[in-house]
C-alpha cells in the first residue's frame, strides 16, 4: 500500500510538473514571454466571429458590436476585435518609442505566436495601457499597484482570441461592418488625455 501511494504520488507529481508555469509578474518581459508563447485553446465568451477565455477574476460587463467592456478589481479594460484586419491579415506597423514609459514590438521572430506591441505612457500617477495583440487591442487606465496584474489578464485575453473565418465572410458579405464604420472609428479616437480626466474624476468621488 505505501508503494502505491508512493507511485500515485509521484506521478501526480510529474503530471502537474509538466504543466506548471511559473510567471514572475513582477517583471511585464516575462509575462509577455510566458503568456503570449504558450498555445492556449481555452474559451468562455463568445462574440461575433470570435471567442476568448476571460481569466479568473475578470468579469463580462458589455457588448457594443466588436468592443467588448470587462472589469477587474476597479480596472475597465476596453477590447476591441478588429476582425478586417485578421479578414486581410493586415499588419500593424508599430515602432518602439522612447518617449513612454514602455514600449515594445511583439514580433512572431521573438518567439511570439501573433504580431503586435504592448505601450504603456505615464502620465502623473496614472497609466494608460494601449495593447494590440492577435488583431485585437485592449485599452486601460490603471495604478502602478494595478499595472502588472492588468497586463497579464490582457495577455491572456488577447492570445486565447480565436476567430471563425466562415462568421467573418459571412459578416463582411452582408456589409456587417461598413454599416458600423462610423462606431468603430468613435472608439479608436478616444482622446487619450479624456480618458486620463474621466479616471481622476472618478478617484474624488
Amino acid at each position: 500500500m505505501v508503494k502505491k501511494g508512493i507511485l500515485i504520488l509521484t506521478l501526480l507529481l510529474m503530471l502537474t510538473g509538466c504543466s506548471a508555469v511559473r510567471i514572475d509578474t513582477k517583471s511585464i518581459d516575462n509575462i509577455l514571454n510566458v503568456i503570449l508563447t504558450k498555445d492556449n485553446k481555452l474559451f468562455n465568451q463568445i462574440g461575433s466571429g470570435y471567442k476568448y477565455y476571460l481569466p479568473s477574476g475578470v468579469t463580462y460587463i458589455e457588448n457594443n458590436d466588436l468592443n467588448d467592456i470587462l472589469y477587474s478589481n476597479g480596472v475597465y479594460y476596453y477590447l476591441y476585435v478588429d476582425t478586417i484586419n485578421y479578414y486581410y491579415k493586415i499588419k500593424n506597423n508599430y515602432t518602439e518609442k522612447k518617449d513612454v514609459y514602455y514600449s515594445k514590438v511583439l514580433s512572431t521572430e521573438d518567439g511570439f505566436k501573433y504580431q503586435g506591441y504592448l505601450e504603456i505612457d505615464k502620465q502623473k500617477e496614472l497609466y494608460y495601457i494601449t495593447f494590440w495583440y492577435n488583431y485585437a487591442k485592449i485599452e486601460a487606465i490603471v495604478t502602478e499597484k494595478e499595472l502588472n496584474d492588468t497586463i497579464l489578464n490582457a495577455s491572456y485575453i488577447l492570445s486565447t482570441i480565436k476567430y471563425n473565418y466562415d462568421v467573418v465572410d459571412l459578416m463582411l458579405k452582408e456589409d456587417y461592418f461598413t454599416k458600423k464604420t462610423g462606431k468603430y472609428n468613435n472608439y479608436n479616437s478616444v482622446n487619450k488625455s479624456e480618458k486620463f480626466k474621466l479616471e481622476n474624476n472618478q478617484g474624488k468621488e
